[in-house]
């Protein structure tokens, strides 16, 4: 294959030079001869992406064209953009990469043979191809001779957009369009805008092919028993997942079939914000050579790391292949999942560390997403904020929110899966629960132990909490327990549950069974 020829397909010429597909090791090379970064104490190349730390969910789009106009769930959220405007700073985006080198990274979405999508990633920054190398599924000799790209995407992050010209709301914009099978993300420089456009992309694609499309992360115990971690960036998904005692599918982004889970990706993304040895060290030993390190404050002469040092950025993160777990599902797949888990990290601090919930709780509990949006984790979000986010993945799922829920309905209800929302947010003593004890809640829940026990049924929102569980206080599974004012734990009770009831109006449709087993407000 001649890669110049395709990317003169794309209008992308004169480049200074064209890599494709490189190691990490020469990309790290290429990275530090252009100044993008520099090495840890680990070997790990760290890089500062300078104003955007974050999704910035508020300049993105998708091209409104007529053959996706019907499917699209317009919104705040699916915010549309007129093809002309997309065509145009399409063109000032490949005149821009003219004369530059330009790194090339032609590899895959899905570990399902069956539902795999190869994705051409286009990179004005060697750093940033290192990343996407690391995080998707990475191709064969003989598969990269014969590469066909379902989708491309372009990242050039030097490139400023002119919202009075272009249409967009600032210098950045990320933008889909479904028709073309092409994505353009300008102004950023925050590696995870390449990531989640690849999910958008999945979300849109899988459920054609009856794969429900999952904001979750996955793993697999010894008797081959999967489970799945639904939530929102920063409730957990990574951390809880990177279980000592299961392999891990994946942490972020998988797909539910007939047949199997399996990881989109082919990475990780964890975030580092007071990372440790102790509390995680899955991640903290994989910060090494072939990770990209984001916006972690390191002692230039030691090259030590501070995780605890968020004046870089409370959103600081590491990229690593999935390798780097020591225990990780190589395949990037298993079987059937028996255990659904509804990560949330509730900042009104009333809801249960855990609980479990009937067919209809789990529906109204996954349409709604509700957690907090933490610190860092988007633009402008410095401290945590309840949020409802549809499907706890709102801000990627371009289709009906709907047709998802009824998705991991179906799939739930045909196989007969617990479901359990899990709190790894606060309670009544300000703090947030200690990471000790949710693992040992989540635990009890994979391994069946949650089942034998007893149950109370929560006055409020329905839902059945257990009586006990080996390795947590018995006085923290009941919230009330640790408030001292109760007055005061009633009135955020009662806040919280109006502000469910509130949200669910929009889901109007939704079975009369499914709005009812929302949380009673007094």
């Amino acid at each position: 294959m001649n890669i110049e020829n395709k990317l003169a397909e794309l209008g992308i010429i004169n480049a200074a030079a064209v890599y494709r597909n490189l190691t990490p090791a020469q990309l790290t090379e290429h990275a530090l001869r252009r100044g993008e970064g520099t090495l840890s104490l680990t070997g790990a190349l760290v890089v500062k992406t300078g104003k955007y730390t974050g999704r910035s969910a508020n300049d993105k789009f998708i091209v409104d064209s007529e053959g996706v106009h019907d499917e699209i769930a317009w919104g705040s959220v699916n915010k549309p953009i007129s093809q002309e405007k997309f065509d145009a700073i399409y063109s000032k985006i490949v005149a821009y990469l003219q004369n530059k080198e330009v790194f090339v990274f032609d590899g895959f979405a899905g570990a399902d043979p069956a539902h795999t999508k190869a994705f051409r990633i286009v990179n004005e920054l060697a750093s940033q191809n290192m990343f996407i190398h690391q995080l998707l599924r990475r191709p064969t000799a003989d598969q990269l001779e014969s590469f066909e790209e379902d989708f491309t995407i372009i990242a050039a992050p030097g490139f400023k957009c002119i919202p009075e010209i272009d249409g967009t709301r600032s210098e950045a914009a990320i933008i889909i369009d479904y028709e073309k099978k092409m994505v353009i993300i300008a102004g950023s420089q925050y590696a995870g805008e390449i990531k989640k456009s690849v999910f958008s992309v999945m979300n849109y694609l899988m459920p054609k092919e009856g794969v429900f499309p999952m904001h979750c992360s996955a793993n697999i115990g010894e008797a081959g028993d999967s489970a799945v971690f639904f939530g929102l960036s920063g409730t957990g998904k990574t951390t809880l997942s990177a279980d000592p005692n299961r392999k891990l599918i994946g942490d972020d982004e998988h797909g539910w079939s007939d047949t199997s889970v399996f990881n989109f990706e082919g990475g990780c993304y964890a975030k580092c914000i007071n990372l440790s040895a102790e509390n995680e060290p899955e991640i903290y030993n994989a910060i090494k050579f072939g990770s990209l390190v984001e916006n972690v404050v390191m002692d230039p002469e030691t090259r030590e790391f501070d995780f605890d040092d968020d004046s870089l950025a409370v959103n600081s993160r590491v990229g690593y292949p999935i390798e780097y777990i020591p225990n990780a599902e190589r395949a990037g797949m298993g079987g059937i999942p028996r255990t659904v888990i509804f990560l949330t990290a509730d900042a009104y601090g009333v809801l249960p560390p855990i609980s479990k919930l009937d067919k209809n709780q789990a529906a109204y509990y996954f349409m709604s997403g509700f957690t907090s949006k933490l610190a860092g984790t988007e633009i402008g979000v410095k401290e945590p904020v309840p949020t409802f986010s549809t499907c706890f993945g709102e801000p990627f799922l371009p289709l009906d929110p709907a047709l998802y829920a009824k998705m991991l309905m179906d799939k739930v209800e045909s196989t007969g899966a617990n479901v359990y929302l899990v709190n790894t947010g606060w309670n009544g003593t300000g703090e947030r629960i200690k990471l000790r004890f949710t693992r040992a809640m989540v635990t009890a829940a994979l391994t069946g132990a949650l089942e034998k026990g007893e149950f109370t049924v929560d006055p409020v929102f329905g839902v059945a909490i257990p009586k006990e569980i080996e390795g947590v206080p018995t006085e923290i599974l009941v919230p009330e327990n640790t408030w001292e004012d109760k007055a005061a734990f009633a009135e955020k009770v009662n806040t919280l549950a109006k502000s469910f009831v509130e949200n669910f109006k929009k889901y109007a449709n939704a079975a009369p069974e499914v709005i009812a087993a929302g949380p009673k407000v007094k």
